[in-house]
């Protein structure tokens, strides 16, 4: 492996077939320990596409961190055309404490595109912006569910942008879901750049979905392929992804516990039986159904349950 010989912004220069590891700074704790961004740049036999992969914007989304880790072990700078650009770990604060947020408790998928004189979210938002993102001609940033729920493997992005699409389909997940940007997202930021970025989601946070890690490794591996970035490597087909352009949550209508009767990946009926939710002696209890047709693509594993609570999440399926 070669040794990163270079500080961090000459590595970002191309030299043809080369592998830097390097830390950019970000800050430093209270007890002057300094804080570094990790970054592996693979620089390819000639100039290409600039794809950056990011994982671990909340730090407790650790999925993204292994499909990383397999992508770049799969690199060799010789066989690329391009470059790759790969942060497994954005929130390295939130990364260490097994935390969503930051110091500051603000979400970093949030502030985007940040402020160099901002929070310190916003300061980490503005550093990748600029040592990243704006270096990049696509990104793949990678999420899993948040505390206590779980997601079905699956591309979220702005399927109305013709090389956006085209990446989304390459990917390969079971399900691509059109949506729009939340303000302060990386993937709005970028979007407003002009740089097709996915949003790869699946699994669930604090835990290792092999399922969901191998989609996402031979997901990314796919989309670098159409890039013309590798040629293109024997994987097993992936099934016709369910190209979805609306999700609705399925929300509790009482308070108590929930059982699901239904698997993520599973098609439903409007109306139809998803589980039920009841006392805790089983004498009171409401049927949860399914306010329309669509397929499971997650749902909370916390079976306690408030009135309002987003139990279950449906990609809506159009009939035509």
């Amino acid at each position: 492996m070669t040794k990163p010989p270079l500080p961090y912004p000459q590595a970002f220069q191309f030299q043809p077939k080369k592998r830097y590891r390097v830390d950019i700074p970000v800050a430093h704790l209270p007890t002057q320990t300094p804080i570094s961004l990790p970054v592996t740049i693979i620089h390819g036999r000639e100039p290409g596409a600039i794809l950056w992969l990011s994982a671990a914007i909340h730090g407790d989304e650790i999925n993204g961190v292994e499909i990383i880790r397999q992508v770049v072990q799969r690199i060799q700078p010789q066989q690329l055309r391009g470059t790759l650009i790969a942060v497994p770990v954005v929130n390295v604060f939130g990364f260490i404490e097994q935390n969503r947020y930051l110091p500051d408790r603000r979400d970093l998928n949030r502030c985007f595109p940040g402020s160099a004189n901002g929070s310190l979210t916003s300061r980490l938002a503005h550093l990748f912006m600029r040592e990243i993102v704006t270096r990049s001609t696509h990104g793949i940033d990678l999420h899993t569910a948040s505390d206590h729920r779980v997601n079905l493997p699956q591309i979220r992005a702005n399927l109305e942008d013709p090389e956006t699409y085209r990446c989304a389909k390459a990917f390969g997940a079971p399900v691509m879901l059109h949506s729009t940007t939340r303000d302060g997202s990386l993937r709005e930021a970028a979007g407003k750049r002009g740089i097709p970025i996915l949003l790869y989601e699946a699994g669930e946070a604090m835990r290792f979905d092999l399922e969901s890690i191998r989609i996402g490794v031979e997901g990314i591996m796919r989309v670098m392929t159409v890039l013309e970035m590798c040629s293109p490597i024997a994987l097993t087909p992936p099934p016709q992804p369910l190209e979805c352009r609306q999700s609705k949550w399925v929300r509790a209508a009482r308070s108590g516990i929930l059982r699901l009767d239904v698997k993520l990946g599973e098609r439903v009926d409007q109306k139809q039986v998803l589980g039920t939710i009841s006392d805790a002696f089983g004498d009171k209890s409401v049927r949860v159904r399914a306010t329309v047709g669509g397929v499971v693509i997650g749902f909370t594993q916390n079976p306690l349950v408030n009135q309002g609570d987003g139990i279950l999440h449906l990609a809506v399926i159009v009939e035509n």
